[in-house]
């Protein structure tokens, strides 16, 4: 049980990754937007950390 759940953090921090990195890459990144998906990456990355 432990596996899958940590399974699914990493996925979920790498899509949120790889979201983070589009919005960047708009001409005009949402900055509001990007500020939500920092804060739930970080939140992912601290659950990982425990």
């Amino acid at each position: 049980m432990q596996n899958a759940h940590f399974a699914a953090l990493n996925a979920k921090h790498s899509t949120l990754d790889q979201r983070i990195a589009a919005e960047s890459q708009r001409p005009l990144p949402d900055q509001i937007l990007l500020a939500q998906l920092k804060k739930q990456k970080l939140r992912v990355k601290e659950e990982l950390s425990r």
